[in-house]
């Protein structure tokens, strides 16, 4: 990636503003994840150590906007990012009324998601945004593929606009993945819909050695194979999609396994009913809803000889037990593995560290939308703001 980093600028003094991923999950005012938080503080430490004050801006879920609503309000998020950075952190309701902050300081910023003309990337809210300070530091890699004022419009017009070292490092890790890969090279998607992945999975198979669906693509897959898949979830409109997608991967000889035996119910709401049944046995009131213990089998030979694991999206409804049980297999394959394994995604990685196994992958991605964007072959609005400064 090209682009100035928070090396290449003196921070001494200045007023930095920081475009962060502070989207944590959240219920009634209480944060259940604050991973995002925590990876964040390195650059915001980074900055205070070279003499700066920091004004950080993030969104939080997706708000009317223009509309504040105090279920989408970061000062939840200021406290805690406060209780972790061990000294106060301000929170600012309006960016705009004037800030006084002096060296050493840091305020976040209420959710820019609440100024009429973020998503629309208006000009005159990303030059505004940029000029609450001297530089503007961009980290958001999980908001990088949105062209939005705070991500994008205000990189440009920032007097100076640099990358920070967790966008710098979540690049890195998927330019490995594409461009130098250990291998073999397998990747596994799973998620709900062949349709908000289609574009990710045809680049893949131009790419990997291997790839394994799940979840609700895997379900559609099967359907296009010839199986009958009773009452899952599938997308029949896709059918036609999966089977060129299948052909695709025959003719440039990836490995591209269905499962060979799944858990069914009638419905999510009935586990107490789940039972394994052979993938060609689905009957008319099933739902598949996971993978059986013979897929992860399978699935586990596959990988054995992989150099490289990309992961992103569960395998099956793993919220709900015993649904989980195929994603949490394939988590341990992948744990045991000595394979370089990367998970991107909010589902996959909230699995593994609720299977305990996240500190057992070697990358955890902060950004599943915008990894899975770099892995589709589209340069990232952001990232291309960043490379243009330079060239400017």
């Amino acid at each position: 990636m090209k682009a100035l980093s928070m090396n290449d600028v003196d921070l001494a003094g200045k007023r930095v503003v920081m475009r962060l991923d502070l989207n944590v999950p959240m219920k009634n005012g209480v944060i259940s994840s604050d991973k995002r938080i925590r990876a964040v503080l390195p650059t915001i430490r980074l900055a205070l150590d070279r003499g700066a004050c920091v004004i950080a801006l993030s969104h939080l879920g997706r708000p009317v906007e223009g509309e504040f609503d105090e279920a989408f309000s970061l000062k939840p998020v200021a406290a805690r990012l406060g209780e972790l950075l061990g000294m106060s952190v301000r929170f600012v309701a309006d960016p705009f009324a004037g800030l006084d902050i002096r060296p050493g300081e840091v305020a976040l910023c209420e959710n820019v998601r609440f100024l009429k003309g973020e998503k629309k990337n208006n000009p005159e809210l990303a030059a505004k945004l940029a000029g609450l300070g001297d530089v503007y530091v961009m980290d958001a890699f999980g908001a990088a593929h949105r062209a939005h004022a705070s991500t994008e419009g205000a990189i440009r017009a920032a007097k100076t606009a640099v990358a920070g070292p967790l966008l710098l490092a979540e690049m890195e890790a998927a330019t490995q993945v594409l461009e130098h890969p250990k291998r073999p090279l397998y990747a596994i998607v799973g998620g709900s819909k062949v349709s908000t992945k289609l574009t990710v999975l045809e680049n893949l198979l131009r790419n990997v050695d291997g790839l394994i669906v799940g979840g609700g693509i895997a379900n559609t897959f099967m359907l296009a194979s010839g199986m009958d898949m009773g009452n899952s979830l599938v997308e029949e409109e896709l059918v036609p999609d999966a089977r060129r997608l299948m052909e695709l991967a025959a003719a440039r000889g990836v490995k591209l396994p269905l499962p060979s035996d799944v858990v069914v119910a009638p419905g999510l709401d009935q586990p107490e009913k789940a039972e394994v049944k052979k993938a060609g046995e689905v009957k008319p009131g099933d739902c598949v809803l996971d993978i059986a213990e013979g897929s992860v089998q399978e699935y586990a030979a596959m990988l054995s000889d992989a150099g490289t694991i990309v992961w992103n999206g569960p395998l099956g409804a793993f919220e709900t037990k015993p649904f989980d049980q195929g994603s949490r297999g394939v988590a341990a394959v992948l744990a045991a593995s000595p394979a370089y394994t990367l998970v991107c995604g909010g589902d996959s990685i909230a699995a593994v560290e609720s299977f305990g196994l996240g500190d057992r992958m070697d990358y955890l991605s902060t950004g599943g939308g915008a990894f899975m964007e770099v892995l589709e072959g589209k340069v990232l609005p952001s990232v291309a703001a960043l490379a243009d400064r330079i060239r400017s």
